[in-house]
């Protein structure tokens, strides 16, 4: 299989490599973090789903003590007592470097944030994004989402099934290699059941009633899915603005390929004739925002009375903001004049799917999904972010 460059990734973990002993690369399984660990050319490397490699690691310490140069360990939470010796080798002071891979948060796997707390630089790899796969490809992106097998399949037929292997591996594989004793069908129709609440505020008690389960093991499920980059808990953006503001937070399938397959959408007409249409439109479009924009603490903003931001971020000690719609010509609307009004924004982009910028107020432009890329200076600085609108 064909690999796409990402070379701004690349740039990021040799980044962590310079400024800490230790960096976690961390994110799904197969989202591509060997391919691009193997790119920087390191001088060790273990993979823990390797026979050889847990052979070799028998004896940890006598492995690991004497080398030199960059250590890759992949899939690192499934050796969890790896990181009170890598802690002590990191103490060292020695110019050896250790990238650890791995598919689970530090929330998940006990012992990363505790053992190796002060000595680890993180990054979060995920699929790929438009500026990998290129802007014009963006349809297909969605469709397929970002796994490079999936989007890189030969037909859509064929990643739809990639797809479907994906989600069952993770759940009869993956996540019981977490210590995580929880049957895979369950666990799988609690995923299709939380899909249908993508982009939509969470309510645990009305999911534990639809599950029949407890609210305390919809915190669990949510927090397995979660914990393994699956979905994404957006948490509501607080300002003193003297309105009642929703303290929940909104749900998303991270990967909008994986929505599509827990709905059963394989194709371009399914897709556009399907009732989640504009969810999973405006999960795709944020997702392509947080990743390409940089934005480290994504939020939302709502209020009891019905206004509301898809995506609000601080950078730069300003508030920035985005909405996304499924329309072919947005236009200013009573949500987003009361959005400007209570938030203190500097800027704010209406991101939609066809092809022309224009302003719609002062401050507020439409913005095309495939040219998000294109104003990340939003997060780098005020000057000249979009054509027609003052930052």
């Amino acid at each position: 299989m064909r690999h796409l460059p990402r070379p701004r990734e690349l740039e990021a973990v040799r980044a962590g490599l310079r400024r800490a002993p230790v960096t976690a690369l961390l994110g799904p399984r197969q989202c591509g973090k060997t391919t691009l660990a193997q790119s920087l050319g390191a001088e060790h490397f273990f993979d823990l789903e390797d026979p050889r490699s847990l052979a070799r690691l028998d004896e940890p310490q006598t492995a690991l003590e004497g080398l030199t140069g960059t250590v890759v360990i992949d899939e690192v939470q499934r050796k969890p007592d790896l990181f009170p010796l890598l802690r002590v080798l990191a103490d060292r002071g020695q110019a050896t470097r250790y990238l650890l891979l791995g598919s689970a948060s530090p929330e998940l796997v006990k012992g990363v944030s505790e053992s190796l707390a002060g000595r680890v630089a993180y990054h979060d790899l995920g699929p790929l994004v438009a500026d990998e796969t290129g802007a014009r490809e963006w349809r297909r992106l969605w469709l397929r989402g970002g796994f490079p097998r999936s989007f890189l399949a030969d037909d859509d037929t064929a990643s739809a099934r990639w797809r479907e292997d994906f989600i069952r591996s993770h759940l009869e594989r993956d996540v019981p290699a977490l210590g995580i004793s929880i049957p895979a069908e369950t666990l799988r129709r609690f995923w299709v059941m939380v899909s249908h609440y993508h982009g939509q505020v969470l309510n645990l008690s009305e999911l534990g009633r639809s599950f029949g389960v407890s609210d305390h093991t919809v915190r669990r499920y949510l927090e397995i899915l979660s914990g393994t980059f699956m979905i994404r808990l957006l948490p509501p953006w607080h300002a003193n603005v003297g309105k009642r503001l929703v303290k929940a937070p909104k749900l998303y399938v991270r990967d909008s390929g994986l929505f599509h397959a827990l709905h059963a959408i394989a194709t371009p007409v399914e897709l556009e004739s399907h009732p989640k249409l504009g969810a999973s439109w405006e999960g795709f479009a944020m997702e392509q925002a947080i990743r390409l924009m940089g934005v480290a603490h994504p939020y939302f903003w709502r209020t009891h009375t019905g206004a509301e931001l898809d995506l609000v971020w601080q950078a730069r000690g300003g508030l920035w903001g985005m909405e996304f719609k499924y329309q072919d010509a947005p236009r200013m609307t009573k949500s987003l004049r009361a959005v400007q009004r209570d938030l203190p924004l500097r800027h704010l982009w209406v991101v939609y799917p066809g092809p022309d910028r224009y302003p719609l107020d002062k401050a507020v432009s439409v913005l095309p999904v495939a040219e998000i890329a294109g104003v990340s200076t939003a997060t780098d600085g005020p000057a000249s972010v979009i054509e027609g609108g003052e930052s």
